[in-house]
């Protein structure tokens, strides 16, 4: 049975699997920043998503199903993602930088599809093994192993995951601070930075130290301007969502109890429906079927 979003935000495991996937993000933004820029906001992340659904789950048989620009732009102003200039930007920045490329095999000359790059594809992938292995971490399953052996996988289960994600009010708006954090630029790594840094969690605590940071190394780091970040972080103090005390003659950072609460409802809610299309996918593949079987 898949985990769901109550099992998962009432475990007491869940806060260090998610602090280990906030490591590898980040970890992962430090290895190619300008493709990890792509998920470093929730609008461009949900963008990603629909773009490669589009792709993935596309009709062979059916040439005007698939990845085209206009039937990009289309979608994303439907699902009230992003206006239609920006939409188009996204595309328009996604070919400048190599990610997506025209296909060299179009179904119909006069059709010029899109697909995503080796590189892009290989940095999705990382991203659900990532998910899986997380998911792996809390139950013992083998869900990443399953990816592992077969890559194919991904295409089978990036549009279902994206639908999910795109029909899911809780991960499109998870919370007030969150979603100030994840609209910005570079805001969601940000986030993923601060949680990262959390050695103790007590959910019934007030307040999470997450530690002193730096402002210019995050700037430095993250590729954000000084006055974007202070921008964030005096707002998101104004909330009430996060501040500084003095711990050891250093001004040390705390995140509120309601701040960290929006954090992992939302990645609750996103494991879930990663997790969810996997059994599903799991129960119509007999390869999956058999190295996921409890024994």
């Amino acid at each position: 049975m898949p985990l769901t979003a109550h099992d998962l935000v009432s475990s007491s495991a869940f806060f260090a699997a998610i602090r280990r996937l906030a490591v590898e993000l980040t970890a992962m933004y430090d290895e190619n920043p300008r493709l990890m820029s792509i998920f470093a906001s929730h609008q461009r992340w949900l963008m990603a998503q629909l773009g490669l659904s589009l792709h993935y789950g596309r009709d062979p048989s059916d040439p005007a199903k698939g990845l085209y620009v206009g039937r990009f732009v289309s979608a994303a102003v439907e699902h009230g993602i992003a206006s239609r200039n920006t939409a188009a930007a996204f595309i328009q920045e996604m070919l400048a930088y190599r990610f997506a490329r025209h296909s060299d095999n179009p179904p119909d000359n006069r059709m010029r599809p899109l697909e995503p790059t080796e590189v892009a594809a290989q940095s999705v992938v990382k991203w659900l093994y990532a998910h899986l292995s997380i998911l792996d971490h809390l139950d013992g399953g083998t869900r990443a192993a399953a990816l592992a052996v077969d890559p194919a996988l991904f295409a089978q289960l990036q549009p279902v995951i994206a639908r999910g994600i795109l029909e899911t009010y809780e991960v499109r708006h998870p919370g007030e601070t969150f979603n100030l954090f994840t609209w910005a630029n570079a805001g969601g790594v940000v986030m993923d930075s601060f949680i990262a840094r959390i050695e103790d969690f007590d959910p019934d605590a007030p307040r999470t130290l997450v530690g002193p940071i730096s402002p210019a190394d995050i700037c430095e780091r993250y590729m954000i301007s000084k006055t974007h970040l202070k921008r964030l972080l005096n707002k998101a103090a104004e909330m009430g969502s996060l501040g500084y005390e003095t711990a050891a003659g250093r001004n040390t950072l705390w995140l509120s109890q309601g701040f960290v609460r929006e954090y992992l409802t939302y990645q609750a809610e996103k494991f879930a429906i990663i997790d969810t299309a996997f059994h599903r996918q799991a129960a119509s593949a007999p390869a999956v079927r058999e190295l996921t079987a409890v024994p």
